[in-house]
């Protein structure tokens, strides 16, 4: 299998390393590529997009004409995670307390309404223990940098897990959500469910 990293800004890096990570755990033989362009796009069985600045991220993907494609492939039914910047860009809409409605380009795969800043700025970061049952029972130590927080949810958006009552982990059919950097918590659980989420798509469509 091939997992793609979305490399337009970010914790790219970062995610390249724990996915590498959890495929060897796992015993799976997968590669982790760098993707920027529709034709890298076309070629990976899952996506990361990871954590950083959405409103760059989206922007720079906008210039890359690559938005309609990651949009495309999320519809097809592969697997996606994304973490922070990530999870905002795959929303329907993003809207921070202080500014009001962003207008950044976003994807729109996930039915979700976004706070970004929701935690606070930059110096407000933190690090939490998070029960999170599709993970296991051991707690998962969440990196919350200038975190967004889900305040609304659709129909089939399934609620993960929270934070002082507020929504930091969604999961819509093929699309994972979270709040916090996952590549920076030294944990490969959230990387190794994406893995066996790809292994379930590649054997549903038997390549």
């Amino acid at each position: 299998m091939t997992i793609g990293v979305l490399g337009l800004q970010g914790d790219i890096e970062e995610n390249v390393a724990a996915t590498s990570q959890a495929l060897q755990e796992l015993h799976v033989n997968g590669t982790v590529d760098i993707v920027r362009y529709t034709e890298e796009l076309e070629k990976i069985d899952g996506l990361i997009l990871p954590g950083g600045e959405s409103t760059v991220q989206s922007t720079l993907a906008a210039i890359q004409r690559s938005l309609p494609a990651i949009k495309k492939r999320i519809s097809e039914g592969m697997p996606v995670l994304g973490s922070c910047a990530g999870m905002i860009m795959l929303s329907k809409r993003a809207y921070d307390r202080i500014i009001g409605d962003t207008k950044q380009k976003l994807l729109g795969n996930l039915d979700i309404v976004v706070e970004r800043n929701a935690f606070g700025r930059q110096n407000d970061s933190f690090e939490a223990d998070l029960s999170l049952a599709m993970l296991g029972k051991e707690a998962f130590r969440g990196v919350f940098i200038r975190a967004p927080a889900v305040s609304e949810v659709g129909k089939d958006v399934e609620v993960i897990g929270k934070l002082n009552n507020r929504i930091v982990v969604v999961k819509q059919k093929n699309i994972i959500g979270t709040a916090f950097h996952a590549e920076l918590s030294g944990d490969s659980r959230m990387h190794k469910h994406l893995i066996n989420m790809v292994l379930q798509f590649k054997n549903k469509n038997g390549s």
